[in-house]
């Protein structure tokens, strides 16, 4: 952990039940631990060179209101990675809550469209998970999946 640069941005979840996240986050999603604090339902976890913190709700929880589930509202984070197809349906397979299915997705870019396979999951607080893969650029609207902007 040492000699590995950390990113700019690591977001960290509050949690109803951290461990019970941990366990989504590790065996559904695929994300592995790198380190945690148990005692304080903490822990820190990576995946393809995203990064994420879990942390138990508790007394010292950082909250600017009152924490109400689902505790994803107004927030969802993409989370770039080569199996996305794998994925979902390790998602299904698992009993995840699906918020959009898997689609191909193109993306207005200034003047051209960006594609991306992807699919949305929630977490078991409610924070919004969108997987996606890249599939390119075109400079025009596509006719084989959804364009949007």
């Amino acid at each position: 952990m040492k000699d590995a640069p950390r990113p700019a941005l690591v977001p960290e979840l509050a949690c109803i039940d951290a461990e019970a996240s941990k366990r989504f986050y590790v065996d559904v999603l695929g994300f592995t631990v790198l380190y945690e604090r148990p005692e304080q339902g903490f822990c820190y976890l990576v995946r393809d060179g995203v990064e994420l913190m879990l942390e138990q709700v508790s007394e010292q929880t950082w909250a600017t209101a009152e924490l109400v589930h689902p505790y994803g509202r107004g927030v969802h984070f993409q989370i770039m990675t080569d199996d996305v197809e794998p994925l979902y349906r390790r998602c299904l397979s698992g009993g995840a809550k699906i918020f959009r299915e898997l689609e191909d997705a193109w993306y207005r870019a200034d003047d051209a469209y960006v594609g991306q396979r992807q699919f949305v999951v929630l977490d078991p607080d409610g924070f919004m998970l969108r997987f996606a893969e890249d599939l390119g650029r075109r400079e025009h609207p596509p006719t084989d999946g959804r364009a949007v902007g």
